[in-house]
Parts: C-alpha cells; structure tokens; sequence
C-alpha cells in the first residue's frame, strides 16, 4: 500500500522535513558553511533567470530522454549522491526505488548509509562515487569492489573544503560508536521527535550512519560515519595524476564531480573523463563560491564539445531544470530535494519529489514552445533582477 505523500510542492516538503528531523539531522542537511552565502546564492541564481513565454504552436509531446554515462534515462534529473543520510529507514534504496519507477539514475555515495549491492537490485543505473580518503590499496579495492559489482559509472568528488564553520549552528558529528556517551547526547533531541525514532524502530534499524561503502563489501565489522571522517581528514588531497590513475583503474564511465573553473574542466578533459558536474558541493565549498549556474555557460563553451557537463545545487522546481538545460547541462543532479521527500515519506516521498520536477520541466516546455530538452538553448532564456529584464533578440 502506497503511502499518502502530504506535499505538493518542494517548499511544503523542505518545512515538513524540519519539523520531522531531529535538530541535528536537520542542521546536517541544511548544510552550507559560515554565513551560507553559496548555497544562497545557488537559489538566487535561478531567479535572476526567466522565459520568454509564447502562445502560438505550442507542443503536445515532450520529449525528456537523455544518455548520461552510458545510462538511457526517461528524463534529465538524477539524484544526487549524498553521505551518512539518516532522514528515513528507507535509506538510499528507497530513493533508488523512486528512481527506478522515474526511469532515472541514483549517484551513490562512498559515504552512503545502504551498500551498492542493495541498490542494485533496484535499480540498475547506480552511479558510484568516491572520495580520496585512505591508502591507495584501501582505495583501490573501494574501485575495483564497484566495478565488480556492477556499477554503471564512477564519479569521482573533489569539491569538499573541510570548513566546519557554520553561522546558524554545526550539528555534532556522526558518532564513531553507539554508547551511553552517545546516547546522552543525541536521545533529548531524537526523543523530541519520538515519530522519527519510532520510524527507525519498526523497521528494524537505529540512525546509526555505518558507511559501509566506504570499506569494501567483505567487511563485516562496519565502522560508523565518524570513523571514516577521522580517515579522510588525515589522507592528504589527490593530485591530477591520482585521479588519473583511478580512471585507468575504472576502464568504464568516468565523471569528475566539482568542476567551478574552465582550467579544471579543461584539465578533467585531459584525463580522460567522460562527463564533468559543475558544482561547488551545494554549498559546502569555500563560502562565497558563486551558484555553478553563473559559470556554467563559460565552461560548456570551452569543452561541452568534448565532455558532457552536468550542474548541481539549488535545484527546487523544472523550471530551474529546463534553465540549467539552456545553459547547456545536459542533466541535473539533486540532493537536498530528494532528501526532504525522503525526510516526509520515504521511497512515496522521493517519488513525488522527482514527479514535482518532471511535471515542472513539462509545464515550462509548453509555456516556451519546445518538445524536446534537446532543442532549449540560451535563447529560451531573459535576464531578470528587480529593477529591470532584457528582453530576447528576436
């Protein structure tokens, strides 16, 4: 029996989601760092963006389909890879599931609550994602442990700045063991929100973020979240030739995650890679990065010939989809908006947040003319602010 969905739209979904979380799984996904002046303006950026509508010879099919890293997809969103989520039981393979059913790609992180293998059985188009933490040989096995069980792709993430600084408040770590210490410091906020834990309880799980991605399949004592991030802040950080030797490792689809200048998409070209996402970690980047959005024009025109670009952060309604696309994306990612319908519903939720942005891309295309994503560029688009908008050329 499916569940109800409450929400009609990502705005309801993102206040529902706060008022069901725990403080601080709710400030862990609110994210950003110091003042959040870049995932501010990663929504900022989508209002100072318009359309100029037609009423004449307007479409009856839409055509959404894609080819993204050897995936065939039924439309251009895929959900984004995200670390240690513990916002519903259904874990990463309930947001798997709602992309099935979308015919859609799943990005799954190296620091994901639910194995690959799990997701796999869902959905066949999982997308896997490594970050540069340990020795060479643990990363090596973490590759080569994707590969094997067939995962679709490899994005490699690079974009991660370790700012710890938040202006609204940081949420404590992850904890490296359930304890009574840990117990005492997270129970008065979960039992604030007794339906969540309860949530957890029935399904036969605790919000403990055990990361067992991060480890390698045969591992059976699965060290938490806060154990690895012990590991990634002591690796030191890849160079050009380490990611290049992941990719010749990896011998299949190969993306590099966290591209916000045309040296480095120039440079991820270089080293082979298939696709780049413009990104700057939704927000979690150095604080006053620029939304991909403004960048993202200047990069697809240096190596969109070369390299399927995609773009990430601050990504709430299709419109904000089909401007990305006449920008030159090929496809989106997103997290935090899957998050919230995964927060509110589990698997219904994140079904409904991902219909949100399908109808959404749908209703613009009609209101600009266009039946295909292939067919919008940069002249379905106005420049807008509150003072004034140009107008197209024609």
């Amino acid at each position: 029996m499916k569940t109800r969905v409450p929400f009609k739209n990502l705005a309801e979904a993102e206040r529902m989601a706060q008022r069901r979380l725990p403080k601080p799984v709710w400030l862990a996904i609110k994210a950003g760092n110091e003042q959040g002046l870049t995932p501010a303006d990663n929504e900022q950026a989508f209002r100072e963006l318009g359309f100029s509508p037609t009423i004449f010879d307007r479409p009856t099919t839409f055509d959404m389909r894609t080819r993204i890293l050897g995936a065939d997809l039924d439309f251009p969103v895929i959900v984004s890879p995200v670390g240690a989520q513990a916002v519903h039981p259904g874990g990463e393979v309930a947001a798997a599931r709602a992309a099935e059913r979308h015919g859609t790609a799943m990005g799954l992180s190296s620091w994901a609550t639910d194995p690959l293998a799990d997701l796999l059985e869902v959905n066949s188009n999982v997308f896997f994602q490594l970050y540069w933490v340990g020795t060479k040989e643990q990363i090596e096995k973490r590759v080569l442990d994707a590969k094997e069980q067939g995962a679709k792709a490899l994005i490699v993430t690079l974009d991660w700045s370790h700012t710890p600084r938040r202006d609204w408040g940081v949420p404590p770590a992850p904890p490296s063991k359930i304890d009574l210490k840990t117990m005492m410091q997270f129970g008065p906020s979960m039992l604030a929100r007794p339906r969540y834990l309860s949530n957890f309880l029935r399904n036969g799980r605790i919000p403990d973020v055990k990361v067992p991605n991060l480890w390698g399949r045969d591992k059976t004592d699965i060290p938490t979240f806060g154990v690895g991030w012990a590991e990634f802040e002591r690796t030191p950080a890849p160079t050009w030739d380490d990611i290049k030797w992941i990719r010749d490792l990896w011998g299949g689809q190969f993306m590099v995650k966290g591209i916000n200048t045309i040296r480095d998409a120039k440079l991820a070209v270089d080293l082979g890679a298939d696709a780049i996402s413009v990104s700057n970690h939704g927000g979690n980047n150095i604080d006053g990065s620029p939304s991909p959005l403004r960048y993202l024009p200047y990069i697809v025109d240096a190596v969109g010939d070369q390299i399927d670009v995609m773009a990430d952060g601050g990504v709430r309604r299709g419109s904000d989809v089909v401007k990305t696309l006449a920008l030159g994306a090929k496809a989106v990612f997103v997290g935090r908006a899957y998050l919230y319908g995964l927060a509110v519903s589990g698997e219904e939720g994140v079904y409904q947040v991902l219909d949100i942005l399908r109808n959404g891309i749908r209703e613009t295309m009609f209101g600009i003319g266009k039946s295909s994503i292939h067919d919008l560029s940069r002249d379905d688009l106005m420049v807008m602010n509150s003072d004034f908008f140009v107008p197209p050329t024609q």
